[in-house]
C-alpha cells in the first residue's frame, strides 16, 4: 500500500501524471462567468463532502482576494480547469467573486502596451 500523495498519480521528477481535465470531471465550462483577472475570495463556508485536493489548495490560496491567473499559476492547472475549480466553489458558497476594476479601459492602447513592456523585461 502506497502513503497519500505517492504511487501512479505522482512521480517526483515528472509531477502529476493525471490529466488535468481529470480534475474537473472532463468538464471545460464553469458554470460561474470568471476572466483571468477576476478576483475571488473565500467566504469560510465549508463546502459539504470531500471535493478533492486542488479544491482545498485553492481555497487555501483565496484567503486575500487573488486572481484567476494566479491561482492557475499556483495549482499549475490551465485556466479553463481553474475556473472550473473555482466556479464549483462558487456553487457551494465557499468562494465570493469581484470583476476587475480597470481604471481605464481593458483595450485601452497604453495599458495594453505598459503590460507588453513589462512582460519583454520578464524575458
Amino acid at each position: 500500500m502506497t502513503a497519500a500523495g505517492e504511487g501512479p498519480w505522482l512521480d517526483a521528477a515528472a509531477g502529476r501524471l493525471v490529466r488535468p481535465y481529470t480534475v474537473s470531471d472532463g468538464r471545460t465550462r464553469p458554470t460561474t462567468a470568471l476572466d483571468l483577472v477576476s478576483q475571488v475570495m473565500a467566504t469560510g463556508v465549508v463546502p459539504l463532502g470531500y471535493l478533492g485536493p486542488e479544491y482545498s489548495e485553492a481555497l487555501d490560496l483565496c484567503r486575500a482576494p487573488v486572481s484567476v491567473a494566479e491561482l492557475a499559476a499556483h495549482l499549475k492547472l490551465p485556466a479553463a480547469v481553474t475556473k472550473v475549480l473555482l466556479s464549483d466553489l462558487v456553487d457551494c458558497g465557499a468562494l465570493t467573486t469581484k470583476p476587475p476594476a480597470f481604471r481605464h479601459s481593458p483595450t485601452d492602447r497604453s495599458l495594453l502596451e505598459a503590460v507588453l513592456d513589462g512582460l519583454r523585461r520578464q524575458l
